[in-house]
């Protein structure tokens, strides 16, 4: 397992960074200014730079979630969720991109398992980048023709697809007469420069803008039969803690939207404290309110801002301690249970719960002026808006199918 020590060398974190004990970047560390220095223009033209994708790419960071057997670093999931965290307090849309990479070829891994680890293997040797659109409006079938299937039909909220490599695709096999059934369900992965792979850029930016959440649109795209497996969608946590079921390395029991869902909770607090650590620089400056008073010396902020970095702390800690949990099962080759599932969800909605409050809270002590476009701030509070409401961890998904597991209740297939 790669740790601080076998990384490179750390940055020591100061400010809102040391007492939130917001975890430095180890491997993302020399791309963090370049980073930070695109994403106003990234915000405002909707993309990445385009440099800053190629210097990723060149970097070892996409190479985090996969393990040694395949070439990859193996990095802990609390040392991932401080890359993610860290590259979020430079620019939310190129964490989100990254997240997602790293969340869904963890899930390649896992789905494709140890008969296509040459495969794979191939997309870290390569410094290759992935993605996943398989969200609302999706829907891929496939015809079987000789030794290859043939896809059609739209893939939808790809998030990061216009700068990846390769898309996972998840789809069902069609005779174009019966019905199709889960046992119809079948999962591959297809290069986005194949023919009749089209990104279709649907994405409206509400917030995180540059992400490039767009549609895929597969127009009778060839793969090999040999590269589909079976989808377990709804049922695919469970299906990978089954000790029959072979897997390159045992961390890829450990399903990926729980760890998406801590990751994202590591991003939050990065973009929270980014925000505390810029205010209390301006505030700490001179800034002034109403009637020229200085702002340092009023008493409600300094009380909001400590609440803030409070706030911050203790969803830190409860990121460190759940992501610390899943480093310590896979250390000794221990299963997840489904309350173990559970737990990564539902211990980050409430982390995220508490970087609301504080964001809130930094917007109230800034007042109207903090939502200038002039500033950074607005950028940074529309970006944190999206994280609480990703389905992955939203509160109205995660607590139910919580309280239906405590209760014994048959859970919701969504």
């Amino acid at each position: 397992m790669t740790t601080i020590e076998d990384s490179p060398t750390t940055v020591e974190a100061t400010g809102a960074a040391a007492f939130v004990r917001q975890p430095p970047a180890i491997w993302a560390a020399d791309l963090l200014d370049a980073i930070a220095d695109q994403a106003p223009q990234a915000d405002r033209t909707r993309t990445i730079d385009p440099a800053v994708i190629a210097r990723i790419k060149s970097s070892e960071v996409l190479a985090l979630s996969a393990t040694r057997a395949i070439g990859g670093h193996e990095a802990s999931m609390g040392q991932l969720g401080a890359e993610l965290g860290a590259i979020a307090s430079a620019c939310s849309s190129t964490a989100w991109c990254l997240w997602n990479h790293l969340c869904v070829f963890h899930l390649f891994c896992g789905a494709l398992g140890p008969a296509h680890r040459d495969l794979l293997a191939g997309i870290v040797e390569r410094h290759e980048w992935v993605c996943f659109p398989a969200g609302a409006g999706s829907r891929v079938l496939g015809r079987v023709d000789g030794d290859v299937v043939r896809l059609s039909g739209p893939a939808g909220f790809g998030s990061g697809c216009r700068y990846a490599d390769w898309a996972g695709v998840a789809f069902a096999l069609t005779d174009g007469t019966s019905p199709v059934t889960a046992a119809d369900l079948r999962f591959s992965i297809v290069r986005l420069d194949e023919p009749g792979v089209r990104i279709e850029p649907t994405w409206d930016a509400a917030a995180l803008r540059a992400t490039a959440t767009d549609t895929v649109h597969y127009e009778d795209v060839v793969i090999p039969l040999e590269r589909c497996v079976p989808w377990y969608a709804a049922n695919r946590a469970e299906i990978l803690r089954d000790p029959d079921l072979p897997m390159i390395s045992h961390r890829y029991r450990e399903d990926w939207v729980g760890l998406s869902d801590l990751w994202l909770g590591s991003m939050a607090v990065g973009v929270v404290t980014a925000a505390l650590a810029e205010a209390v620089a301006s505030i700490g400056g001179g800034r002034r309110a109403i009637m020229g008073a200085s702002m340092a010396q009023m008493p409600m902020v300094q009380a909001n801002l400590g609440e803030v970095a409070s706030l911050l702390a203790a969803a830190r800690s409860m990121i460190e301690r759940a992501t610390a949990e899943v480093d310590e099962r896979i250390a000794v080759d221990v299963f997840p249970t489904e309350f173990d599932y559970r737990r990564q969800a539902s211990v980050p909605a409430i982390a995220l719960q508490l970087c609301e409050q504080a964001m809130q809270l930094l917007l109230r002590t800034q007042g109207g002026n903090g939502l200038r476009e002039s500033g950074t701030f607005e950028r940074r509070w529309r970006d944190f808006t999206a994280m609480p409401l990703h389905i992955n961890a939203h509160p109205d998904r995660v607590h139910p199918r919580l309280g239906q597991l405590l209760l014994g209740v048959d859970p919701d297939i969504f």
